[in-house]
């Protein structure tokens, strides 16, 4: 397989290829992802032999607005203010799935992680496959993960359809929250502080 090169101008013909069922490599705004179109079980598939092996945890999901959000998780409205305040950025939160939502896509967990990532170009390429994304780190399993294209071709050069050349911001890693159950759980603090997440679930 040759992995096709593409610029961040080329958001279109990269969406087409996702829309495809085509597994590509894009920087965002922590390291490099993997990414694959939404509810194509095909391309989920192809993502996890390209790694290496097959990933027993759910893969996060990438969305563009909280209306995808909706279509995919229950949202209630302490979510729905979290989103607000906190997205797009260093944000995960961990919601119970919609029961329309295919068990493969979450590898059988009742949850769904969702992240909108603060990255325009990511975000713009969500919007023009019309649907999520699942996004896993680009690099084969247990291997270090990468900011830089030429990092990530080392690695999945050949076994990944396509790449976006550029660099990740690298970021840190996002702040995770549990919201699937009565009390909201921070999983893992990150950017946003456990007080900033307190404040808004106060006044939601």
């Amino acid at each position: 397989m040759e992995t096709r090169r593409f610029d961040k101008k080329d958001v279109k013909e990269v969406a087409e290829l996702l829309k495809n069922g085509q597994v590509v490599a894009f920087p965002t705004d922590t390291v490099f992802g993997l990414g694959v179109i939404y509810e194509n079980e095909e391309a989920l598939r192809k993502l996890k032999e390209s790694k290496g092996r097959p990933e027993n945890k759910p893969i996060p999901t990438m969305v563009a607005d909280v209306e995808q959000m909706k279509c995919i998780a229950q949202m209630p409205a302490e979510a729905v203010a979290l989103a607000d305040a906190f997205m797009p950025g260093a944000f995960t939160m961990i919601l119970k799935k919609q029961e329309t939502l295919p068990d493969y896509v979450t590898n059988g967990f009742p949850t769904v992680g969702i992240r909108m990532p603060d990255d325009p170009f990511v975000l713009r390429l969500i919007k023009e496959c019309g649907k999520p994304l699942l996004v896993t780190s680009a690099n084969r399993s247990g291997e270090e993960t990468g900011v830089r294209d030429e990092q990530v071709l080392e690695q999945l050069d050949g076994r990944i359809d396509a790449i976006v050349l550029g660099e990740a911001k690298g970021k840190l890693a996002s702040t995770i929250v549990d919201m699937s159950e009565e009390e909201p759980r921070i999983v893992r603090e990150g950017p946003i502080s456990a007080d900033d997440i307190k404040k808004v679930l106060h006044n939601a």
